[in-house]
């Protein structure tokens, strides 16, 4: 059975000498880690991205913003306030050990999926779908939360029984983290949102799968996930016209390939090198939801082929650092953890990316960092930072590690030169003198 570390998830005991070793305060205790290149650079990868999601969210909702309510920056201020939003969360991720948030990885996930529910019933309609949450004029999609709270569960649970799945334990590797993760997937679908309930399934399957889940396993999930995929689509004739239009665009682009042809034209117009930052013509109302799900497009258009890329690379980037940082992590939850968050990031950026250009159908995902979006941004930052957290956090336990070894190896070298043995028969001496 493969598995993710040869050795139990375990919390490595600090050295007992005060004078060397002072014990940290509470602040230093929870504030901690250090800077990593891969923190440092996973980091910066993100800030470009999401310095280049603001520019570009303007960009392409400033005419639409104009059309809806007068104000040329309605959308681009709203994104700016979660952006601003989520720097703190990001901070706070990064910079707090990750195996804190262990304490709340099952309330959170349960919170999430009650939600999930709740917004089934009483959550804001529209065009058709109940998805938020509206709170004056702010929204929340617990949908959303539960790409983050799901995974940090996941990991939780699987490293707190590492021993009997490291021996082989199936049935402890898959109760009850796959069955919540069918109830989390299925939520999510009768939204209805079919991408994001594949997309959060898998997200918790990656930990499952990393943990050592058996080939043949996974082959019959993918079958029962395959089927009930089919199902989804062929009961709901819009799904089926979008699949349609994904096999010829051009022979439904009055309907359901009007988005996909009209992102064609934008990507074939922007060449090379683009037609101009703001000089854009799809956004001037041809390309439906051109700020969120088709902000690619745009970017195509405005940068170019050149520019297209370099988001490519960002996110290709993004992936390398994450299954680094996971095979770096020193412990069995900073690996699942990572791996998860690695894969949530990487197969959201390609569903949307890919559904651009065709390569798959058109769905309702955002690219991530760069798309317009309120709580699913503010989300996506804190999950960059829990995987920046990895980076920064995995030296303190190598060094912890390092230290204990070095202590026990200077009493291992004491008792062979005598020292401790004589201590002790001193000891034996003065309480038979007594």
């Amino acid at each position: 059975m493969t598995t993710v570390g040869s050795e139990p998830d375990r919390v490595v005991a600090e050295p007992s000498t005060a004078a060397a070793d002072p014990r940290p305060g509470m602040l230093a205790r929870v504030v901690s880690g250090r800077a990593t290149s891969d923190s440092v650079w996973l980091l910066l990868l993100a800030g470009g991205l999401l310095l280049l999601g603001l520019v570009m969210t303007f960009s392409a909702s400033f005419v639409q913003s104009t059309a809806d309510t007068g104000d040329a920056f309605d959308v681009f201020g709203r994104q700016a306030f979660w952006a601003f939003l989520g720097l703190p969360v990001a901070f706070v991720a990064t910079v707090v050990d990750y195996r804190r948030w262990r304490i709340v990885a099952l309330p959170a996930v349960v919170l999430t999926l009650v939600a999930m529910a709740l917004v089934l019933v009483v959550g804001e309609e529209v065009n058709g779908a109940k998805r938020w949450f509206a709170l004056g004029p702010v929204s929340i999609q617990p949908a959303e939360i539960i790409k983050l709270t799901l995974p940090l569960w996941v990991a939780h649970v699987l490293a707190s029984r590492w021993r009997s799945i490291d021996r082989g334990g199936v049935l402890d590797l898959l109760w009850p983290v796959a069955p919540v993760i069918v109830v989390a997937g299925a939520l999510v679908a009768l939204g209805p949102d079919l991408e994001s309930a594949v997309l959060v399934m898998a997200i918790g399957g990656t930990a499952l799968f990393v943990a050592g889940l058996p080939l043949r396993i996974v082959g019959v999930m993918g079958v029962f996930a395959g089927l009930f995929g089919w199902y989804q689509v062929a009961s709901k004739p819009y799904r089926l016209g979008r699949l349609a239009a994904w096999l010829d665009p051009t022979a439904y682009a009055d309907t359901y390939g009007y988005q996909t042809t009209q992102g064609f034209i934008a990507l074939g117009s922007g060449g090379f090198f683009g037609v101009g930052l703001g000089q854009g013509r799809g956004k001037w109302l041809y390309i439906p939801n051109a700020h969120t799900d088709f902000i690619y497009a745009i970017i195509g258009e405005e940068l170019g082929l050149l520019g297209a890329l370099l988001v490519l690379i960002a996110f290709a980037g993004f992936a390398w650092l994450g299954i680094r940082i996971a095979s770096r992590s020193t412990d069995v939850f900073g690996r699942l953890l990572a791996a998860s968050v690695t894969a949530w990031l990487i197969l959201q950026a390609s569903i949307n990316m890919s559904s651009v250009v065709g390569l798959l159908p058109v769905t309702g995902v955002t690219l991530p960092l760069v798309s317009f979006g309120g709580s699913s941004l503010v989300i996506t930052m804190a999950g960059v930072g829990l995987l920046a957290s990895v980076a920064r956090h995995g030296r303190d336990v190598e060094a912890r590690h390092g230290r204990d070894v070095e202590a026990r190896h200077g009493r291992d070298v004491e008792a062979r030169h005598g020292r401790v043995p004589v201590a002790r028969s001193v000891e034996d001496g003065a309480s038979l003198d007594g």
